[in-house]
């Protein structure tokens, strides 16, 4: 069955191709035969890309902060002449306890208006075309408030609570559309620069569980097993207890 699914489906978009998850998931639908339309900030690596792979690989700059973002993601759906699987990899985080605006403020511009922007076009496109297959990066911040990055794990929780009611739409609307929402912990990728993290996953060893979650069009798919493990317990801990605890030292 996983087959059969794999060879109907052929053309990607990848948004956020330029390193991290984005780059390896494009890779591997690479190998697996994809014709991929690939999308970033940075085109350079975009360009080892196609040049790699030139008569399958399709490059765009695309920043889903600019308001010709839409437009332009259109544009390279039309390029690769239709798409049947949008892959979101284009996020941003940080902590931030002391708040510091600049880099809330381009969290929410980046996961929450840029995402929004190019889901609801991706959306819309599939809709007029009758299917297609939606996945998104969102992460497992964003299944309990952190303190240590407020921006980012409300914004993670924006997107795992917009794929979850655009798919209750799509059913309603009798659309064949489906959603995969991948909830990563700790990924050693560009992101967690500088940073010390338990439970590091590897770029290349959570991209291999994001294509097999796609494949068997997953709803929802936490990566890895330990932190399906960990963001279980996170659910048993009452709010009152979950307020009180001290995740970081915060600025006063």
């Amino acid at each position: 069955m996983i087959f059969v699914y794999v060879c109907s489906m052929k053309r990607a978009i990848i948004v956020g191709a330029s390193s991290g998850l984005g780059m390896e998931v494009t890779k591997i639908l690479l190998n697996d035969g994809w014709y991929v339309g690939i999308a970033a900030r940075r085109t350079d690596v975009l360009t080892e890309i196609k040049n790699e792979f030139p008569e399958r690989v399709i490059t765009a700059h695309i920043d889903v902060t600019k308001e010709d973002a839409a437009a332009s993601l259109l544009a390279l759906i039309s390029e690769l002449g239709g798409v049947d699987l949008y892959f979101h990899a284009s996020g941003i985080g940080s902590q931030n306890p002391s708040l510091l605006p600049e880099i809330e403020n381009a969290t929410v511009d980046t996961n929450v208006v840029g995402f929004t922007k190019m889901i609801d076009a991706m959306y819309t496109y599939m809709a007029h075309h009758g299917r297609g297959h939606i996945a998104v990066i969102s992460s497992i911040a964003g299944t309990k408030g952190l303190g240590p990055a407020p921006s980012y794990s409300a914004t993670k929780a924006f997107q795992s609570t917009y794929i979850q009611a655009l798919e209750q739409l799509a059913n309603s609307q009798h659309l064949p559309i489906r959603f995969t929402d991948i909830r990563p912990g700790f990924v050693d990728t560009p992101l967690l620069k500088g940073g010390k993290y338990p439970l590091l996953m590897t770029p290349k060893y959570v991209a291999n569980k994001i294509v097999k979650a796609i494949y068997a069009q997953r709803h929802v798919q936490v990566v890895d097993w330990r932190y399906s493990i960990l963001t279980c317990l996170w659910r048993l801990i009452p709010n009152w207890l979950w307020r009180r605890l001290v995740l970081v030292k915060g600025d006063k």
